[in-house]
């Protein structure tokens, strides 16, 4: 009876193009055909998305090419014209209850990665920008996916030392000379991951530098692997 008299008061809408809908917290039917979720076949390692099945465990290019610091990256879907309102409404115009419903597709998204970890940890928020927006979203998409998977989050161990400027329309090489050195981890954080399996939690991988930066500097503390998970990931 609750339910139905909130549902009154407040009528379910789909989370990316307010459409009514059945119930809270999910997607029309047009705009869950337009989100593209990303599953198999893709990248062993990073997780990019291949048109194709060519094989178990391979590889794309720029993994061959040259190793990242994680062991696996994996994410929920496309970062596109679609789907770019999901994150957006999250990050910037505080719809920080998104975090729960997308925790599910996180979760799924990870696959066998979450019966390997150990600790999940969120891509830090420089104090400056976490006062201007009031909350880390990497921070809250861990917590949420804490919850459902019971898995230990931990939001301190990583911290930005450095307030570096938006990685938006940058180059791959100014992204990386952006985010290098602006990363860093206390002893204390040290002795708390050495020999543990992390996940890394972000809300979207573009190119892979932040997420690479954060990675080194996890294993240089000691930790045994490291693994990516992110709600979208652009596709070029």
């Amino acid at each position: 009876m609750i339910t139905r008299l909130l549902n009154l008061l407040f009528p379910p809408q789909c989370i990316n193009c307010d459409t009514r809908v059945p119930m809270h917290g999910t997607l029309c039917i047009p705009c869950w055909q337009k989100i593209q979720f990303i599953s198999d076949p893709m990248c062993h390692c990073c997780g990019l998305p291949f048109d194709y099945e060519i094989g178990n465990e391979a590889l794309c290019g720029a993994c061959l090419f040259e190793r990242p610091p994680y062991a696996k990256a994996r994410a929920a879907f496309r970062y596109d014209e679609h789907s770019k309102k999901l994150v957006t409404r999250f990050k910037y115009s505080d719809h920080t209850h998104l975090a729960h419903v997308y925790s599910a597709w996180l979760a799924k998204a990870a696959g066998e990665m979450i019966m390997q970890t150990d600790i999940i940890i969120p891509v830090p928020l420089h104090y400056f920008r976490f006062v201007n927006r009031r909350f880390n979203q990497s921070a809250l998409l861990a917590h949420a996916l804490s919850k459902k998977t019971k898995i230990k989050h931990m939001q301190s161990i990583l911290k930005r030392k450095r307030n570096t400027i938006s990685q938006t329309g940058l180059t791959r090489k100014q992204r990386e000379k952006n985010v290098k050195g602006a990363f860093s981890m206390s002893s204390r954080a040290k002795k708390i991951i050495k020999g543990k399996n992390i996940l890394l939690v972000d809300d979207v991988m573009t190119t892979g530098s932040t997420i690479e930066q954060c990675a080194k500097i996890l294993l240089k503390g000691g930790a045994m692997q490291v693994n990516v998970l992110t709600l979208a990931r652009a596709i070029r």
